[in-house]
């Protein structure tokens, strides 16, 4: 028996930022993302010699644990152990399992596309599979935010786990309370055509700590101009929502532009000379409009341009050798889990 889940990274369209805790507890957030094709694995082979094996070949990674209830949070694959441990206490009674687990990523940790959550959703996708779990997908996005923000302290906000599960084109609402409300968006065919036609990702080459820059934006509560700027990030979702849905690209492009500049206020270590080099460098070559996706600091910057400029752009920025250019599609769908039998 093998048991295998897939589970897709996103990007941040607009939004990012307002479903971090003090500010959509205080003013309720809005964040518009939509799932590509670039992926977190994970598979798990069952066992009964009484050892657990976590397996990371992207990062070169195997660690090997004896079976018990409880394992030690390793530094090195935290969200392994501490997953782990939360599915054996809530939905095995306390007992021990033995398996040999492997995880990977077609992104690096720090890329700005949800990458960790990403993988929480994918390794409980596939618990859920092999143990049959009762998880609908409100339960599992929030089981994945719980043991992630809460039982690992890990900071952050809350639509990345959202977006692993649910899947596609969403608009996101954030209350207190952890209540989120997730709106599935219907984009025409034609539309997404141009939007995926339209965009680049180029990989700064620099991964970078979330969680150091979203600790910085949660203080923007008590900061006026900070605060201000993330009102106008969340003014400018539903801008984005409305251009997408109604195809009016040039305010997809505009609204993409202002986020950027509302974001850099929220945070200083948003940018830095090296992405505000890339930006100008992307402008003169036939970009329109561009923001780094996720926290900041480094990882993917999402990039607009008109179609019949994309390819000199990509040979521009290939000659920069600093980063990677990524061309990528939206996909439809959430976490998916699936089960190999042994043939007879």
């Amino acid at each position: 028996m093998i048991v295998r889940s897939k589970t897709p990274l996103r990007l941040g369209l607009a939004g990012g930022g307002t479903d971090v805790s003090p500010f959509c507890d205080l003013y309720g957030g809005c964040v518009l993302n939509v799932t590509i094709n670039m992926f977190s694995y994970c598979t798990i082979i069952p066992k009964d010699n009484g050892k657990i094996v976590f397996i990371s070949p992207d990062r070169n990674i195997r660690l090997e644990f004896d079976s018990k209830d409880v394992l030690d949070i390793d530094k090195t694959l935290p969200l392994h152990c501490g997953i782990y441990n939360r599915i054996i206490k809530d939905f095995n009674n306390n007992k021990p399992l033995s398996f040999e687990m492997t995880t990977y990523s077609d992104a690096p940790a720090g890329s700005g596309l949800g990458t960790s959550s990403t993988m929480v959703v994918t390794i409980l996708k596939a618990y859920q599979e092999w143990l049959n779990l009762p998880l609908g997908e409100y339960d599992m996005a929030k089981l994945a935010y719980d043991i992630e923000r809460k039982d690992l302290g890990f900071s952050g906000g809350k639509q990345d786990q959202y977006a692993a599960t649910f899947g596609g084109l969403n608009y996101m609402e954030f209350y207190d309370n952890d209540r989120v409300i997730v709106n599935p968006l219907r984009m025409k065919k034609w539309i997404r055509n141009e939007i995926e036609n339209s965009l680049v990702l180029f990989y700064t080459g620099t991964s970078r700590d979330s969680g150091k820059i979203i600790e910085e934006q949660t203080k923007s509560t008590k900061n006026e101009k900070s605060l201000e700027a993330m009102f106008e990030i969340k003014k400018q979702t539903t801008i984005m929502k409305e251009a997408i849905l109604k195809g009016e690209f040039n305010k997809i492009a505009e609204s993409l532009h202002q986020n950027w500049l509302a974001k850099k206020k929220t945070a200083s270590v948003i940018s830095n000379p090296y992405i505000e080099g890339t930006y100008n460098f992307i402008m003169e070559n036939g970009g329109i409009s561009a923001k780094i996706s996720g926290a900041g600091g480094g990882g993917f910057m999402m990039i607009w341009c008109d179609p019949k400029d994309r390819y000199q752009l990509i040979k521009a920025l290939k000659q920069r050798q600093e980063g990677k250019t990524k061309i990528v599609n939206f996909v439809d769908y959430g976490t998916q889990a699936w089960t190999l039998y042994d043939e007879e």
